[in-house]
């Protein structure tokens, strides 16, 4: 089975204070035979990107609306006339407060959806084909 990757560079920022924020490169990766997450990696300075890996439904409904809860909110915002979505990640290591500009996230998502569209995610697992072939012994 053929597999899609989509992925966007773009630059978010990181909030430090309601008055500071410093640019932080970002890469958005969807790759169709893990269809129900979306990664995300934040090179800060670092030898290797920080990785984040969460729902894509957590995403797309966060461009929108509020949602997450625990290590994961998204929730929407006008910051400056800019529509941005804010992504609070929380973890042992710490926890950030990352804008994204929702032009490119909104379009970079609509790519994800065409590649393997709502509902259908489990069929890109090849749990039926390979239930058929451990049967079939």
């Amino acid at each position: 089975m053929q597999h899609t990757v989509v992925e966007r560079e773009l630059e978010l920022r990181l909030i430090l204070s309601p008055e500071r924020s410093i640019p932080v490169p970002a890469r958005l990766s969807y790759r169709s035979d893990d269809p129900y997450a979306v990664h995300v990696g934040f090179h800060i300075n670092s030898e290797q990107p920080v990785n984040w890996t969460f729902a894509r439904d957590l995403l797309v409904e966060g461009v929108f609306r509020p949602c997450g809860q625990g290590d994961v909110r998204v929730w929407p915002a006008k910051v400056a006339d800019r529509t941005v979505v804010l992504m609070a990640l929380s973890s042992p290591d710490g926890d950030a407060l990352l804008e994204a500009p929702v032009p490119q996230v909104s379009a970079w998502l609509e790519r994800t959806l065409r590649v393997v569209p709502p509902g259908s995610e489990g069929g890109q697992l090849g749990i039926d084909e390979a239930l058929d072939q451990l049967l079939a012994r």
